[in-house]
């Protein structure tokens, strides 16, 4: 069997599923999805998944936490991490000053990742699913240095030509591959701990 390997730009998906309003299709079982697209084959060994944490509001912190528990099923997820870093913007016209936000280290830590996993000969296949240009480089990377097929997988919206050039395969996310990969409305956790998709997923 082909090893598959896929790692998992949490927040590009995240984003590029907003911009279509798909909530409905948050509730992901993001390692199935990758699975559905492989062919027989091909088997997904790990799926690794990178993502920020919020803090804040205290409504969306506790969404995500509950669909992080819910990937957390999956002993085949792993976690990585990134950060938010302040940033504070001060308006020209009324001198007002506000904070936003801004995710740090993601596109970082998917390099790392993939070419410590290539050089290991950890993969035949990486599913890179990002949208993200930054990303660019690592993907020509692990095919020349290491021979390896790359398939980069679009979240809806974000589909720059750079990436789709360095690409062996590319594959867009659409709602029918969304439909059946999604989890069941109740997640169990093994200590039997019942996950609910939130309604504003629905």
């Amino acid at each position: 069997m082909e090893k598959v390997i896929s790692y998992i730009d949490g927040y590009n998906l995240y984003h590029g599923l907003k911009s279509q309003g798909w909530k409905w299709a948050y509730w992901l079982n993001i390692h199935l999805m990758i699975s559905n697209l492989l062919s027989q084959n091909q088997k997904l060994i790990t799926t690794k998944y990178f993502t920020t944490r919020v803090s804040e509001p205290e409504d969306k912190r506790l969404r995500q936490q509950k669909f992080l528990e819910a990937l957390g099923t999956i002993p085949e997820i792993k976690f990585f991490y990134g950060k938010y870093i302040p940033d504070d913007i001060t308006c020209r016209q009324c001198g007002h000053t506000y904070t936003t936000y801004h995710e740090k280290m993601t596109d970082v830590n998917i390099a790392v990742e993939m070419l410590t996993d290539a050089m290991k000969d950890k993969f035949d296949t990486a599913v890179l699913l990002s949208g993200d240009s930054d990303l660019v480089n690592v993907v020509h990377r692990v095919k020349e240095l290491f021979r390896k097929k790359v398939i980069i997988v679009f979240p809806p919206k974000r589909k720059p030509r750079t990436m789709r050039k360095a690409a062996s395969v590319i594959v867009d996310i659409d709602t029918q591959l969304l439909s059946k990969s999604l989890f069941p409305d109740e997640v169990i956790k093994q200590d039997g701990y019942v996950l609910k998709r939130p309604d504003e997923w629905r």
